[in-house]
């Protein structure tokens, strides 16, 4: 039986991850590695998505910024489903707003419409949120995650996917979130490290 993989945030360093044996870039191709995997967290490196100690020499700090306040959840009740959603988890990858933005409305307030589609279509949308910001309940009782195998997928231009229940050594989870799927910071910038908070939309970043 294969064992659960692991990833340690080192400290202003890399992700150390271990026993992990599917990693993806954003093609959704395999991306080869041998043995315990550093992945850059900094943003600076010239192997992306692996880790080449630029960290050291470009002041890289991995210090959480954030102070907490936006990380509460926020829930949607509708007629037939209830949607929850904590802010502070988004990686505004956009799936949601892209795929159904009759439900999920963008600039607006409030931004969720729980009976904007049907249930079935809401559940596909909410499934898809790499970040775990989203979940949902239905008739009072919150839906579990699907289980899923342990990958790591490099996204484009944006974080690190995770899927599957991969363990994260001392993280301090948002209200809500989720440990079997969430995106992890890979350009060095966000303020809720390690995890992932938008902020490669702002920057810019690409690798």
């Amino acid at each position: 039986m294969s064992r659960i993989p692991v990833i340690e945030c080192k400290k202003d360093g890399p992700y150390l991850v271990r026993d992990l044996e599917l990693l993806r870039d954003a093609r959704g191709e395999r991306v080869a590695f041998e043995g315990v995997v550093a992945l850059c967290r900094c943003g600076g490196s010239k192997k992306k998505p692996f880790c080449d100690g630029t960290h050291k020499t470009n002041g890289f700090s991995g210090a959480r910024l954030a102070e907490g306040s936006t990380d509460r959840r926020e829930s949607y009740r509708g007629k037939r489903i209830t949607i929850h959603d904590n802010r502070a988890l988004c990686s505004h990858a956009g799936l949601c707003t892209a795929q159904l933005a009759s439900v999920f409305k963008y600039g607006k307030e409030p931004w969720v419409d729980p009976d904007g589609a049907e249930v079935d279509a809401i559940v596909a949308a909410v499934r898809r949120c790499p970040s775990g910001a989203l979940s949902y309940s239905i008739e009072g009782a919150e839906a579990k995650d699907a289980p899923r195998a342990p990958s790591i997928t490099v996204t484009e231009n944006g974080p690190y996917a995770i899927e599957g229940g991969i363990a994260l050594a001392d993280p301090r989870w948002g209200e809500g979130a989720s440990s079997e799927h969430y995106t992890l910071c890979r350009c060095g910038g966000s303020k809720n490290k390690p995890f992932c908070d938008g902020t490669h939309w702002s920057i810019g970043f690409k690798g």
